[in-house]
This record gives structure tokens, C-alpha cells and sequence, in this order.
């Protein structure tokens, strides 16, 4: 048990006290109680240490120390600097074990507290061998032993009363009165005197077993509880209170007045003493003699009784056996206490080889300083006279600088303990905040599988009821007023979660936001028109979010390790494999600026002389660029409201690339382009030369003409591969009459700007600013054979339409859509792309040659004929 006496600073206004106080560790609850004494029943306060921290303070003192909690400071005093490092050392040590044990098992935990002390000490000497060692226990100030001994007593006996806690010292002391008086009284009392006279021997022994309950902090508080062990305290407290004095024997003295009476009255007791010893002594020989008696009676009754002559030689070999047993125990026991003798003398004869060591080193010690005060007297002697008054001063200056040197090597000494001691505390405390940081990160990421298995269930939910919302019109009035209820309460649900995150923001910004934007400003949850697609904006929102935290720790936290750890940026396939990944939000602009550097030069002053000429100089596609920039990604925040700081900037972007390329001026789709561009590098110069990268090296020549004849290429090239890779898909279009052109033409234009949501976007323009058009062909593919069973299951051209149209924003699971891409579409080699694009760009300029002889014909035939 952890259990001693200190002193504790009162403060009470400018008056500071210290006063003495029974302290007792409480290893359910990790808290210091602490008493007046240590009799006492009633705790007059506790100091929690789950949450302390422990500072030793030399220089106010030898054995003064702190507990510091984040409510207050406690000040305490030890009577040694010893027992002061002892409590420290305990202190810490068990701080560190209700810390690491708390999260195992719950509070009061019988595996805690039965937990062997030196299982737990070797632990904490393995930790702290580095910075402080052991410290042994000073039992007399320390233990179970020192609550037997008599408290530290204050200069008056009011100065260690509680004033703060006047109810507690009240009911201390009632019960403490209350108690011995029961002691004496004829009703109820269990112990008498007689008995104590009977059993003089067990009062220490009693007095112990009082110790140990007294210094359970449970024991103390259930004491006033049972009735039964009331009188065994009185007893105890009565037979302390015989030992210091029995007033009988005072007032017999008083009365007869003779000194003599009372010596040979004490001298009977003795004598009466050692005779009841020595009786007792004798009834435990006859005790013992009477035992073996009768186990031999038993014995030879047995014998006796036993029917043949082979049952009673089976009794005579087991006791041969039992006798040879006994007999080689004997003789190992024999050898044991053998080398133990030789172990104790070889102990006996290294201390003693010590002790004449440090003999030794004493008279060589005096003998060294009884030359060095011979010296200084012949130093003395031998100045002359005229210096001899500054010789005394310099003899005593030189003492009193030898005092000085002493006392600040004794300071040097409690500084390299406090600071010894500081180091071990400080260790531990960034130990035990890296378990709590741990446990709090297994603690979010419980708290993020547990959220997105509820995204799961509630997407699942609202999955049943668009379903019941498109077979509405069929059930009965009832049942449809329900489902409207629920699907109108389901939407309603975010106004709920807003609520909730509002009273929660620390942790859902740890786990995963849940905000209406994203980190580039685009929407979370789709904003349809129709009421019925509402819901499935919400199911949609629902899976972004679950895949988010699914994948957080999983996928995304390796990833971001891998980017960080990531050196110079150089063209590699492990570089290439990062970005299909996908690159993160805090190093996506510097990948981009590289991959632009990388193959077009940006000019220095090419950019701002380009926005002097627009303004000098009014654009033929200016009107058209005015026209698109209300329509340019309207689902984000920065471009929604024509008062955005990013308007401005995208109009001057496309106005410097109209003069830049003039074969181009303006093309729809460039504003989509530029607008993402800009979100991402956030300069308008970089967003310029990332426009020019795309357009002029990564896109085919003519990709954005008049004719847009490379777009159409790329179209029918589009459709070889959907036959190549996914046939059922593209027979079940041939048997519709399903031109997927009409929903991929824009795809392939603006790179899939406005059909995928925000996070799947971004790591497509990932992996197409460094490999090229190649990516579009891959991802275009990929959403096709990721829906491709859905598709197949409708079976109308009109629905199938319809469903091409808002397809793509069903994708939630971008891992899932990257495998598709990069995996199972392989092969995908660049040259038959190559190949293909050169084959039907033949085909398609053939075709718009005859095209315009037809339209030449049929003009010239026109004119002919005449108005």
C-alpha cells in the first residue's frame, strides 16, 4: 500500500500553514486521498492523478514537491528527500498504470488491482533506467508500519484541524469517542479486559490487521456500515489507549502515594508475563505430543483392523515410502540451508571487505585533510609579519569559500536529481500523450466506419424509398401519404446533420466534413430541377461521403504518405502510377504547373501584352465568350454568382487565348476548360498556359475548328473500341438505334467537365494532363462497362436515352472506376489509337468532300433554274 505521512501547505490568504496529513493511494479511482490521521474514517479531500503532473522544488526546500491537477496545485512536504523521490517515483508509476490500464479495463477492475507490485515496478525501472534509478522504501516514513507510529506533531494542536472541513473533523472525532466509550460500556461490548490480559500477544498483530483496514480507502468507508467491525476498531483504539497509560494504575499510585508498591506490582506483571509464556509453551509440546499420539493410534488402529496380512504389509510399505520421502526432503532442504549459509558468509564477508574499504577511504580522507591544515599553518608561519593580518583574512576567506564550495556542491546534487527526476516526468508524460493521441485515432476511426456504415443503411433507405416513390401512383391513399411523409422527412434530414455537426465540429472535420462544397467550391449534393430527382441527389451524397470514409484510412492516408515521401518530380512509372491514383488536394496545383512547364514554355510578358491588345482591341468571339461565362460550371460556388472574383479572370484567360490562336479564336467548351484550370492553379497566367497545353499539344490539330473534325474522328474511333471491349453493350445500342455520340461528343470536348462529380473529375484530369487524350478513351470506356448491366436491363430507346443523360453523376466509387480504366481494359496501346484516328479521319474527310460537291451541285443547279 502507498500510505504515509506529509505535510501539506495551507494557504489561507496571506497566511501559509503546513499541516500534517495521512495520505493514502486509492488504485480503483487513481486518486490520493488524504486525512488527518490515520485512524480517521472520513477522508478530508483527494487529488485526482489520471490528469496530474509532478514537479520537485529544491530550492524551497529539501523533501518539498508538487502535484500539479488542471484544477489546482497541491503543495507537499516529506520528511527526507528520500521519502520525497520515493513518492514521486510511485506516484508516476502508478499514474502510468491506471493510464495504460483504464483503456483495457474498466474502472475497479479486479485485474488491476490484483496486479503483482513487482510485475508493475520491474516495468516502470525498465522505462525510467535511463533518467532516475529506484528509489528504496523508507519504511519508517512509509507503509503500513508508519501508521502504527504517532503523528508528526505541530507546534499547537489546532494548527492541523481542517477548518475547511469542519463536518468531516466533527464526525472523525464523534466517531472516535462514540467508539471507545462503547469499549467500556457492560451492553455490547465484545472485547474485555480480561481478554486483553488473555491474549497480550495478538495486540500487535491486531494492531497491523486496524493499519491495513485503516489504509483501505473501501474499508474506511464501509466501516460505519457494518456494525460488526465498530467494536474491533474500538477494541484496538482501546488497547493503544492501555498501552500509553492505564488510569486505574494512576490513581492507585496517587492513593497508597509509595513508589515501591508499584515496582514490585510491575515487577509481578512480568513475572506473571513470562510464566503465562512459558505455560503456553507447554500446552503447544503437550499440544504437539497429544497429536502425535494420536496419529499413532490411528495408525495402529488401522493396522490392527486391517483383514489380511497383505493389507497390513501394503500399510507398512506406504509409510516406508512416506519415511523415504521425508528422509530425501530432509536432505535437500539439508543442502539448501547449506548454500545458503555459504552464500550469507560469502554476503557477511563482501560487507565487511566493504566496510573496511570505506574504513580506509575515511582515514585517508582525514589524513589528507590533517595535511592540508598542516600546510596551510606552514604557509601561515612562514609569511612575513607585515602581511600576516592579510594572511588571517585570506586563511578565512579561503573557509569560507570551502563552505561556499560545499554548499554549492549540494546544490549541484538536488539540481542533477530534479533535474534527473524532471527528464523521467517529462518522458513519461509524452508517452502517455502519444497513447492517448493513439487511442483517439483508433477512436476516430471506429467513429468513420461507423459513419459510413450509417451513410451505407441511410443510402439504402432512401433507395427503397425512390423506389416506392416511382410506384406511387398505384398504391392506396394511405399508403402513398406515407411514403410522401417519409420521403419528405428523409430530405429533410440535412437541416438535422447541420445541427448536429454545429454542436460536433471538431470531430467531423477530423473524420470527414460534411459540407455542401468541396474544396474547390463545387456541390456536394447535385441541385436537380425535378422534385423526384431530389432524392437521388441525397442517395448520391450518401455514397460520396461512405466511399470518402471508407477509403480515407485505407487508400487515401498510404497514398498521401507515398506523394509526401515523394522526391523531385521527374518522369517515371512509379510517378505515373501516383497520378492514375490520383493526385492530393495539397500537391495537385504543383503537379499541374509541372506537367505544364514540362511541355509548354511559358513566355515571360507573352500573357499580360495578349490582355493589352483585348483591351485595346475588341475580339470577334468576345460576344460569344460574354454569352458562356453565365453557363461555366455552374454547380460551383466560385462561378454561380456573376459578382465571383473568378469571372473576371476567366474572361480575361479566354480573351488572351482568342488572340493567341487565331485559327481558334473561341470554341464552346474552352470556358469549361479554362474555369477548371483556374479553380486548381488559382493564377490566371497558369490557368492560361494549362489552356494552351491542352488545346495545342495534348488534343489532336482541329479538335476545336469550325468543323470539329478531329472531335467527330475520336467519335467513331470511340465506338470501334466500345465493340472491341464491351460487344453486349454496343449490340444492345445497334438494336435500339442508340447513337452514344450524342452523349460522349461533349465528353470528349471539355473532358468530361459537368458530367462526373468533383473527386472522380480531377483525378481524370490527373492522369490526362500527363499521358494525354489516350485517358479519355480509357475513363469513356470505363463508365460505360460500369453501368454496362444497367443498361442492359432497359429495353426501351427513349428510357435508354434518358438515362444516358444523368448516368455518369451515378458514379460514386472512383477507385472502383480507375481499375476499370487502367486494369481491365488492358491492352490499350497508343498506336492503334494512332492507327484508328488516321483511318477514319481518311474517311470523314472523303465524306465532307462529297458532301460539299453535293451542296456545290445543288447550289449550281439552283442558280440555274433562277428565282
Amino acid at each position: 500500500k502507498l500510505c504515509g505521512y506529509l505535510n501539506k501547505l495551507g494557504i489561507k490568504g496571506p497566511i501559509k500553514t503546513w499541516k500534517s496529513r495521512w495520505f493514502f493511494y486509492d488504485e480503483n479511482k487513481c486518486r490520493l486521498l488524504y486525512y488527518r490521521t490515520a485512524q480517521d474514517i472520513n477522508p478530508l479531500g483527494s487529488i485526482d492523478l489520471s490528469n496530474a503532473s509532478f514537479d520537485c522544488k529544491m530550492e524551497n526546500g529539501e523533501g518539498i514537491f508538487e502535484i500539479r491537477t488542471p484544477g489546482r496545485a497541491f503543495t507537499l512536504k516529506a520528511i527526507s528527500k528520500q521519502a520525497m523521490m520515493y513518492w514521486l517515483q510511485q506516484l508516476q508509476m502508478r499514474r502510468w498504470e491506471f493510464c495504460n490500464t483504464q483503456s483495457r479495463f474498466p474502472v475497479g477492475s479486479s485485474q488491476l488491482v490484483n496486479e503483482p507490485l513487482a510485475g508493475r515496478t520491474s516495468r516502470y525501472v525498465v522505462d525510467n533506467e535511463d533518467f532516475l534509478p529506484l528509489v528504496k522504501t523508507p519504511t519508517e516514513a512509509v507503509g503500513l508500519k508508519a501508521a502504527s507510529l504517532p503523528a508528526p506533531q505541530t507546534s499547537t494542536a489546532l494548527q492541523n484541524i481542517s477548518l475547511k472541513h469542519p463536518w468531516t473533523e466533527i464526525q472523525n472525532t464523534v466517531y472516535n469517542i462514540c467508539g471507545s466509550k462503547q469499549l467500556w460500556g457492560n451492553n455490547g461490548n465484545v472485547f474485555s479486559f480480561d481478554e486483553l490480559q488473555e491474549h497480550p500477544e495478538n495486540v500487535d498483530e491486531e494492531q497491523e490487521a486496524e493499519v491495513e483496514a485503516g489504509c483501505a480507502g473501501d474499508f474506511k468507508e464501509g466501516a460505519l456500515e457494518d456494525g460488526r467491525m465498530g467494536p474491533r476498531l474500538n477494541w484496538i483504539r482501546k488497547t493503544r489507549w492501555m498501552n500509553s497509560g492505564f488510569p486505574g494504575s494512576e490513581e492507585l499510585s496517587r492513593e497508597k502515594n509509595s513508589v515501591d508498591k508499584v515496582s514490585v506490582l510491575q515487577q509481578q506483571i512480568l513475572t506473571l508475563t513470562e510464566e503465562v509464556k512459558s505455560q503456553k509453551e507447554l500446552v503447544k509440546l503437550l499440544h504437539k505430543a497429544l497429536e502425535a499420539a494420536q496419529q499413532e493410534k490411528r495408525v495402529s488402529s488401522m493396522y490392527l483392523t486391517a483383514a489380511e496380512d497383505k493389507d497390513r504389509l501394503e500399510l507398512v510399505r506406504h509409510k516406508v515410502r512416506q519415511i523415504a520421502d521425508l528422509t530425501s526432503r530432509l536432505e535437500a532442504l539439508e543442502q539448501e540451508k547449506k548454500e545458503l549459509e555459504q552464500i550469507l558468509t560469502l554476503r557477511d564477508s563482501h560487507i565487511q571487505e566493504l566496510k573496511e574499504h570505506v574504513q580506509l577511504l575515511m582515514e585517508k580522507n582525514h589524513a589528507k585533510q590533517e595535511v592540508i591544515m598542516t600546510l596551510t599553518e606552514q604557509m601561515a608561519r612562514e609569511l612575513s609579519d607585515p602581511l600576516q593580518e592579510a594572511n588571517t583574512i585570506t586563511v578565512e576567506t579561503l573557509y569560507k569559500q570551502q563552505e561556499e564550495i560545499e554548499h554549492l556542491k549540494d546544490d549541484i546534487d538536488a539540481y542533477k536529481t530534479q533535474n534527473q527526476f524532471l527528464n523521467s516526468e517529462i518522458h513519461q508524460v509524452t508517452r502517455l500523450w502519444t497513447n492517448v493521441a493513439e487511442n483517439e485515432k483508433a477512436l476516430l476511426m471506429k467513429c468513420a466506419c461507423l459513419q459510413a456504415r450509417n451513410c451505407q443503411m441511410e443510402s439504402k433507405y432512401l433507395t427503397v424509398l425512390r423506389k416506392l416513390q416511382e410506384v406511387v401512383p398505384g398504391l392506396p391513399n394511405s399508403y402513398a401519404e406515407l411514403v410522401k411523409n417519409l420521403i419528405q422527412e428523409a430530405l429533410q434530414w440535412d437541416v438535422k446533420e447541420e445541427a448536429e455537426e454545429a454542436l460536433s465540429f471538431e470531430l467531423n472535420t477530423v473524420l470527414c466534413p460534411s459540407s455542401e462544397y468541396d474544396e474547390y467550391g463545387f456541390m456536394t449534393v447535385p441541385d436537380y430541377e425535378i422534385e423526384d430527382w431530389k432524392l437521388l441527389a441525397k442517395i448520391q451524397a450518401l455514397e460520396i461521403k461512405s466511399n470518402k470514409l471508407r477509403s480515407q484510412e485505407i487508400v487515401e492516408k498510404p497514398l498521401r504518405d507515398r506523394w509526401n515521401s515523394f522526391g523531385e518530380l521527374s518522369p517515371s512509372a512509379e510517378l505515373k502510377s501516383l497520378i492514375r491514383s490520383g493526385i492530393p488536394v495539397e500537391h495537385r496545383q504543383r503537379v499541374w504547373r509541372w506537367m505544364v512547364s514540362r511541355h509548354c514554355c511559358p513566355v515571360p510578358g507573352h500573357y499580360h501584352r495578349l490582355l493589352e491588345q483585348s483591351r485595346s482591341t475588341e475580339h470577334p468571339a468576345c460576344r460569344q465568350i460574354e454569352l458562356d461565362l453565365p453557363r461555366t460550371l455552374t454547380n460551383n460556388k466560385h462561378f454561380s454568382s456573376p459578382t465571383s472574383q473568378l469571372i473576371p479572370k476567366l474572361r480575361r484567360v479566354l480573351l488572351a487565348f482568342s488572340w493567341h490562336n487565331p485559327a481558334i479564336g473561341y470554341c464552346q467548351g474552352l470556358n469549361r476548360l479554362a474555369a477548371v484550370a483556374l479553380l486548381v492553379l488559382e493564377d490566371e497566367e497558369s490557368a492560361f498556359w494549362c489552356l494552351v497545353y491542352i488545346v495545342e499539344n495534348l488534343m489532336p490539330a482541329d479538335y476545336y475548328s469550325d468543323t470539329l473534325i478531329t472531335s467527330q474522328v475520336d467519335q467513331r474511333v470511340f465506338k470501334d473500341f466500345l465493340s472491341d471491349k464491351l460487344p453486349r453493350l454496343m449490340a444492345h445500342f445497334e438494336q435500339y438505334r442508340i447513337d452514344v455520340s450524342l452523349i460522349t461528343f461533349n465528353w470528349f470536348l471539355v473532358a468530361f467537365v459537368d458530367s462526373l462529380v468533383s473527386d472522380i473529375l480531377l483525378r481524370v484530369w490527373d492522369a490526362f494532363l500527363y499521358e494525354g487524350t489516350k485517358v479519355i478513351f480509357r475513363y469513356a470506356l470505363a463508365i460505360f462497362k460500369y453501368n454496362e448491366e444497367e443498361i442492359l436491363r432497359i429495353h426501351d430507346s427513349v428510357e435508354i436515352y434518358q438515362y444516358l443523360r444523368f448516368f455518369t453523376r451515378m458514379i460514386m466509387d472512383g477507385r472502383k472506376l480507375m481499375n476499370i480504366a487502367f486494369n481491365d481494359l488492358n491492352p490499350f496501346p497508343m498506336k492503334l489509337l494512332r492507327n484508328r484516328r488516321s483511318m477514319h479521319r481518311e474517311e470523314l474527310e472523303a465524306e465532307l468532300c462529297e458532301l460539299q460537291q453535293i451542296k456545290a451541285a445543288y447550289v449550281k443547279e439552283r442558280a440555274e433554274q433562277g428565282p
